[in-house]
Formats: structure tokens, C-alpha cells, sequence
């Protein structure tokens, strides 16, 4: 992989944002709006910032703020659903997305990390 915009988990990062900011275009709670547009954008792009440092310490580092800017989205979609901004169907299907991505991204830091 020569470009970040090959790797896959990007490709689900992208994904969920795109999804974020469809979810929530006619959202009048602006500070959750951006709130949880921010994290998606987060996600984003530590991926893309760690893979372009080429060093595999670094990218950890990246994908380890990547994970945590996905808690974060996974958790908002618990208040969408609350405050019904997204139907309980929609919110199941956004934190299922966001479980997957952390797992990959989990999966990635783990081949990462040097064996001892």
C-alpha cells in the first residue's frame, strides 16, 4: 500500500462520515452536530496523518486517537437515538459500522506493533 486511500479502514472511516453528515443535514442541535461531525472527521483523518508519518510507532499512535474519536461517535449515536434525531434502526446500524472499524483498526495496530 503506497497511498493511505488504499487502506480499508480509511475507506470505512470515509464511509462513516459521509453517513454522519447525511444523518444529521437537517439537525437543528448544532452542538451535537458538530460535535459528532468533528469525531467522524477525526477519524478520518488521524488514519491518513499516522500512514503518511511511515513509521509504524507513529501510525499507532494515530490509529490509537482514530479509535478513540470512533468511541466517541459510537457513544453519540446512543444520544441521536435518545433525542430522536436518528430512528433506534439507524443508530443499531452506525455503532455496528463503528464496532467493525475498531475492530480493523484493533487488528491493524496489533500487526504494528514490534514482536518481541
Amino acid at each position: 500500500i503506497k497511498n493511505f486511500e488504499e487502506l480499508e479502514i480509511w475507506k470505512l472511516a470515509r464511509e462513516i462520515v459521509n453517513l454522519i453528515y447525511s444523518d444529521f443535514r437537517g439537525c437543528k442541535d448544532f452542538t451535537f452536530r458538530n460535535q459528532i461531525s468533528g469525531a467522524g472527521i477525526s477519524i478520518m483523518n488521524n488514519i491518513s496523518e499516522g500512514f503518511c508519518r511511515r513509521s509504524d510507532a507513529e501510525f499507532g499512535q494515530f490509529l490509537n486517537i482514530s479509535k478513540g474519536s470512533l468511541g466517541e461517535v459510537k457513544s453519540m449515536y446512543y444520544i441521536a437515538e435518545d433525542q430522536i434525531y436518528v430512528c433506534a434502526e439507524t443508530a443499531s446500524e452506525r455503532r455496528a459500522k463503528c464496532q467493525n472499524l475498531l475492530n480493523a483498526i484493533s487488528s491493524l495496530m496489533n500487526y504494528l506493533r514490534p514482536s518481541k
